[in-house]
């Protein structure tokens, strides 16, 4: 009883250390304008689109410039789409991100 107990919690203890972290809220993404753009991408996107940005949760992002304008990725970063919620990062930081993910193609 008690070796399925540890068992339980371990198991418990590795799968909410891998849901939480990472991820930053808006607010926190606000303060840090003078991010480039990778960064940004790294700190609040690969947790859904993966580290190589191939897809994972979310679409792969790779080429995704020869799908989609600069202005598109834009408007889906500001105001979401299918899966992808609004509002992640701040609107300066969209910009950003936006013009790098055109160039994927």
């Amino acid at each position: 009883m008690k070796k399925v107990l540890l068992t339980l919690t371990i198991g418990l203890a590795l799968v909410l250390s891998a849901c939480g972290g990472g991820g930053s809220s808006k607010n926190e993404s606000a303060g840090e304008s003078s991010a480039s753009a990778e960064d940004i991408v790294k700190k609040n996107c690969t947790g859904c689109h993966g580290v190589d940005l191939g897809g994972a949760n979310g679409p792969s992002l790779q080429h995704v410039g020869s799908k989609h304008s600069e202005a598109e990725i834009e408007n889906i970063i500001n105001n979401g789409q299918g899966g992808m919620p609004k509002g992640l990062i701040n609107e300066e930081d969209a910009k950003k991100v936006a013009a790098w993910l055109a160039k994927k193609k």
